[in-house]
């Protein structure tokens, strides 16, 4: 797992290095990320737990690369807790979503949408897979300067618990994020 969680940092790391920015519409955007989760299980069978919500703090870096005028690809690391309110259920993930996003009226909105993988950190053998993958949808809105507000929804693919294990469950994810592009 450490050698996936470096991969993925040096992978991003890469892209950010041989970037140009040169200043112009056409330049690579960096920033960072911070917000809410508000993260639930979605049983297959019905729950095995009360499945309250589980609230977090998350927070990250992205780069936009354009593609055209109002198009770019977004790849982003973030940390992110999900899972359940209950101890037992509660991961937390390092996550790797790579977005595909339009912008509309000169950048002050954009949605965007795109696939996502997420590795777990802090817990080893505990009956929930270490890669999970999902889908995720978001709309972002300008709010002067650098500053942005985005809400999403990441919708799980994955059964997040082990083969081995007979219940079957997804996750499903709301963020509310402030983002800052530094440069």
């Amino acid at each position: 797992m450490k050698t996936l969680i470096t991969t993925l940092v040096l992978a991003f790391c890469t892209t950010i290095g041989f970037s140009q920015n040169d200043n112009d519409s056409q330049s690579v955007i960096y920033g960072v990320r911070a917000g809410l989760t508000i993260s639930n299980m979605d049983y297959k069978d019905g729950p095995i737990n009360e499945n309250q919500h589980r609230n977090g703090f998350l927070f990250g870096v992205y780069a936009e690369i354009p593609l055209a005028a109002s198009l770019s690809v977004a790849p982003e690391i973030q940390f992110s807790p999900e899972g359940a309110n209950h101890e037992d259920f509660a991961n937390d993930y390092i996550n790797v979503p790579v977005l595909l996003k339009y912008k509309l009226f000169d950048d002050a909105v954009a949605f965007g949408v795109g696939p996502q993988v997420g590795v777990k950190v802090h817990k080893d053998n505990d009956g929930f897979k270490n890669f999970v993958f999902s889908g995720v949808g978001i709309i972002e809105f300008k709010l002067s300067g650098d500053f942005y507000v985005d809400a999403r929804y990441n919708y799980g693919f994955s059964n997040v618990f082990d083969e081995e294990l007979v219940p079957e469950a997804t996750t499903g994810v709301i963020q509310i994020g402030l983002n800052y592009k530094v440069f």
